[in-house]
């Protein structure tokens, strides 16, 4: 790594199973493969590290994008390319890490995978549409608990007509656009 590499936090933001995760660590792998220094922040690890006792309330749910902000600019302000598949499922708390950046000067990118709640359904990576619908929990994002889609995003990939590592080069592409990657 040069000395005067530039960090950014990209956000990659959408419903359980829209494949943030997975877009975000194959990513990873590649720019780690050209020498950048990159941290994945995942949602599930930060909910059990840095925000456990929190909740799913509105509140809570602002509470630990927040956390997760400081912890993406801290980062990035030093030269991590910072990946955060987190959900953030309401604007005005995605819009207050932006603003964050900004002031601060560090590079931010918001993604929105924008796959349809249908294919989140199908795809069920951790059980939860299944849980939802057997009543087994309620809360679910997007399903009876709102998700607010970025109205203008940096970048809107559509998981579910692209494979994974399509959906990666269109992420790097433009990071290399904007001089991030």
């Amino acid at each position: 790594m040069s000395v005067t590499e530039t960090g950014a936090t990209i956000w990659l933001t959408g419903l359980p199973s829209a494949g943030k995760t997975t877009i975000a660590y194959e990513l990873a792998g590649r720019l780690r493969g050209e020498g950048h220094r990159v941290e994945v922040l995942d949602g599930d690890e930060i909910r059990e590290f840095l925000s456990a006792g929190l909740g799913f309330s509105r509140e809570d749910r602002h509470t630990n994008v927040q956390r997760i902000g400081f912890v993406a600019e801290l980062l990035a302000a030093n030269g991590v390319k910072v990946l955060v598949p987190v959900i953030a499922p309401y604007a005005d708390s995605r819009d207050a890490v932006r603003k964050r950046h900004q002031t601060e000067g560090t590079a931010y990118l918001e993604v929105h995978v924008a796959t349809p709640v249908e294919v989140c359904s199908a795809r069920d990576v951790k059980g939860l549409y299944a849980k939802q619908a057997a009543g087994e929990i309620s809360g679910l994002t997007g399903v009876d608990d709102p998700y607010e889609a970025p109205e203008s995003p940096d970048l809107r990939i559509e998981s579910h007509r692209q494979t994974v590592q399509e959906s990666a080069a269109e992420l790097y592409a433009l990071l290399s656009e904007r001089g991030a990657a």
